[in-house]
């Protein structure tokens, strides 16, 4: 198994995105570690940290004073730091609500599928072209953990946080190790960069969180990928992109036309409810 333990699990996720703070405290006071880090790079990995965590879920506004003073630290590097996460489409300023966690449109997502498709189809094909066996046979065992993770994390009728978070994580590994294998670090870098959207975007817990997928659904991908066709692969990462598209965006959709009592229960636990899917 590449995950062997649950410390191991978050390790690996820590490092994909960068992020080099131990799991949220239930305290609300935070410390910034010391290191050689400037203040603004502590501010965003923990900032950026509790977006990805569901901390701070979509729409929640972050008061820069107060989220200042938890860390210990002045107002600039805070604002620095926020500057930054606007930049990478994590956070937004919005009239009369202030600094919140993005909600992205219809729209944003669809030019965002439209990055990533062209993004992580070129991987697949280049990952077919360059990549050992020794890569092809690892990919395979990280799809077959990843559905396992899967299976797990949404086999009850309430989705698991702490093993969809893990899911979450081994997912973003899974499509991180194709484009590593590719070699190329400008190509890794923008696909890094969008599967922090991915994991932001299209996996709020209210969203997306627990529905289920095919079985074998990334064992499949892999396999594919495995094999010497270029076209193959291009057309099998397509198809693995395309899931159950529209039905987020109905789902996304009606989260935006939600008015403020709806999203309060939403924030408070309560599950969205949408149409069944076709």
């Amino acid at each position: 198994m590449i995950y062997q333990n649950s410390a191991a699990e978050y390790q690996k996720c820590v490092i994909l995105v960068k992020a080099n703070r131990q799991t949220m405290r239930s305290s609300r006071r935070t410390t910034v570690p010391a290191s050689n880090e400037s203040l603004a790079e502590q501010a965003y990995r923990v900032i950026r940290e509790r977006i990805l965590t569901g901390e701070y879920s979509l729409g929640t506004a972050i008061p820069r004073r107060e989220l200042a003073a938890s860390l210990g630290m002045s107002i600039v590097p805070v604002n620095d730091a926020l500057a930054r996460l606007e930049h990478e489409y994590l956070i937004e300023n919005a009239p009369r609500v202030g600094t919140r966690v993005r909600i992205p449109t219809p729209r944003d997502l669809r030019g965002f599928w439209a990055v990533r498709e062209g993004l992580e189809t070129q991987s697949a094909r280049l990952f077919v072209r360059t990549a050992s066996d020794k890569e092809r046979t690892t990919l395979i065992a990280m799809a077959e953990e990843l559905d396992r993770l899967h299976e797990l994390s949404t086999k009850g009728d309430e989705p698991d946080a702490k093993l969809l978070y893990k899911w979450r994580c081994a997912h973003m590994q899974f499509h991180m190790y194709i484009a590593e294998c590719t070699q190329l670090p400008f190509l890794c870098r923008a696909i890094e960069r969008n599967q922090l959207l991915v994991f932001s975007w299209f996996y709020d817990h209210h969203l997306y969180g627990g529905h289920r997928l095919p079985p074998r659904w990334h064992e499949q991908l892999a396999r594919t990928l495995a094999q010497n066709s270029e076209e193959t692969a291009d057309r099998a990462m397509r198809e693995h992109l395309h899931n159950r598209l529209e039905e987020l965006m109905r789902r996304l959709e009606q989260f935006l036309l939600l008015d403020e009592s709806h999203v309060t229960s939403i924030k408070n636990g309560k599950r969205l409810k949408t149409a069944s899917v076709r």
